[in-house]
């Protein structure tokens, strides 16, 4: 190995957890369904080097209605709860002890979207804020690296799978989702957060 490279390793830091199998295989099939099916998704445009470039991905942005959010300059207006978001979110905040008001939703059409590295670290989030992601239909590869160290680990996550991300996970490491050249099926992403509009108490 080159002796400025940092080994992968597959075991995540304290600020990470992973529990495989959050929702049982039957409930995640039907709810990828039903998302793939039912939601508007989008395709939003980055101004990259004063040129508008389509993002690697489908996104939609559900929440409460103070939940109107911007990332990397795109902004995003909370589409009103499904059921079944609603239901998911309620499950998630129970087991966390947390409360969600808003989740942002990835569809990767295959192994050519993607997201690159990055730290979900705007404002609105907070300066530690806990992000709970599940994962439905393929299995895909989620790396994280360390800001300073270079140090990269990564896990497989895989369908029906719940990642929390906590503490300093935002401020120290940053995440990305890797294309993947060989033949691979739908995936879809589920983020849920606490949005907090600046200037709320």
């Amino acid at each position: 190995m080159n002796l400025f490279e940092v080994e992968e390793e597959r075991i995540l830091p304290p600020d990470f957890s992973y529990r495989p199998e959050y929702l049982p295989w039957k409930d995640a099939a039907a709810l990828f369904k039903s998302l793939r099916n039912s939601v508007e998704w989008e395709q939003k445009e980055l101004v990259l080097y004063g040129k508008l470039i389509p993002i690697p991905r489908m996104t939609a942005w559900f929440g409460d209605p103070e939940a109107d959010y911007t990332y990397s300059g795109i902004r995003n207006e909370a589409k009103p709860w499904t059921s079944e978001l609603s239901l998911l979110r309620d499950r998630i905040s129970e087991s966390l002890g947390l409360e969600f008001n808003s989740a942002l939703l990835n569809l990767y059409e295959g192994g050519h979207h993607s997201v690159s590295w990055h730290s979900d670290n705007e404002p609105e989030l907070g300066p530690s804020p806990t992000i709970a992601s599940i994962s439905l239909g393929a299995t895909r590869r989620f790396r994280i690296r360390h800001k300073k160290t270079r140090e990269t680990r990564h896990i497989d996550a895989a369908d029906g799978s719940l990642l929390v991300m906590s503490g300093s996970s935002q401020q120290e490491w940053e995440h990305c989702l890797p294309k993947v050249s060989r033949p691979i099926g739908e995936r879809i992403n589920i983020t849920f957060r606490l949005f907090v509009r600046q200037g709320d108490t």
